[in-house]
């Protein structure tokens, strides 16, 4: 994989975005019919609509256009697979709740996988007109770069998760980021994929959540790691297939935090 490769690759992340935001942007704040997919985690509610299926049919018809021998996983259709190393990772609308709040915290995410991790990841914001690009030489934000700011300790530190209520997967898991959220200077939730941009941004220091999808997390690794964050497991280990995830802004701050949760 060669620099000019990742840079055609995180091209066309704009084009993407491009196709997706007027998709989107249609039923943003509108009346929407809204389906109940079931359970997750600790609510019986995880709300899909039409929005999130026609914004990822948009991206799918634009990927099988360029890259059509590439392999496709996105979060409301069957995955496509092509026997392709790379693979496409999609959470048209993720933050769903969000959306159907009127909450514009809500983003479009979109990677390619290279079959070992993300190498690039894109957060478009349409609403708020905001889009996030990482790559392993940098994250940018509308095109200019950012960086995460440095936080050395939990006291001086924003920690965020989406949802401490109903997107734990237990008691166990609910105390774990409490343990660590007890110690910061001050904790902001509810903010779905827009909390990991704020981290790159250099305005916010933690997020800490479990029950993810790889399309929920895979977007966001490169822009966390770009703009020179850490993003792993509770364990410090790949974050690329979900599950429990830890992201943070400063390297030293990255280390405490997985202290607290495994003690």
């Amino acid at each position: 994989m060669t620099t000019n490769d990742t840079n055609i690759y995180a091209e066309f992340l704009h084009e993407i975005a491009d196709a997706a935001a007027p998709v989107s942007l249609k039923y943003f704040k509108k009346p929407l019919h809204i389906d109940n997919k079931g359970p997750k985690l600790g609510t019986s509610f995880d709300p899909v609509t039409i929005a999130d299926k026609n914004t990822e049919k948009a991206i799918r018809d634009l990927i099988r256009t360029r890259f059509p021998d590439h392999n496709i996983h996105g979060e409301e259709q069957a995955k496509e697979q092509k026997g392709s190393k790379f693979t496409w990772v999609i959470d048209p609308i993720d933050g769903t709740r969000a959306f159907i709040s009127g909450i514009p915290t809500w983003g479009t995410l979109v990677s390619l996988h290279n079959g070992i991790k993300p190498i690039v990841g894109l957060l478009d914001q349409p609403y708020l007109k905001e889009r996030y690009i990482g790559t392993l030489a940098g994250t940018t934000l509308n095109s200019e770069k950012i960086t995460c700011r440095p936080c050395a300790d939990m006291s001086e530190a924003t920690i965020s998760t989406t949802d401490p209520l109903q997107l734990f997967k237990d008691e166990a898991e609910l105390d774990k980021f409490y343990r660590v959220a007890a110690r910061a200077k001050l904790m902001r939730n509810g903010y779905d994929c827009y909390a990991y941009a704020m981290i790159a941004a250099g305005h916010m220091d933690v997020v800490i959540e479990s029950g993810l999808e790889p399309y929920d997390i895979q977007a966001l690794i490169p822009i966390i790691q770009g703009a020179g964050g850490v993003i792993t497991n509770w364990q410090g280990g790949p974050a690329d297939q979900g599950g429990q995830v830890v992201a943070c802004g400063d390297k030293r701050l990255h280390k405490q935090v997985i202290g607290l949760l495994n003690q």
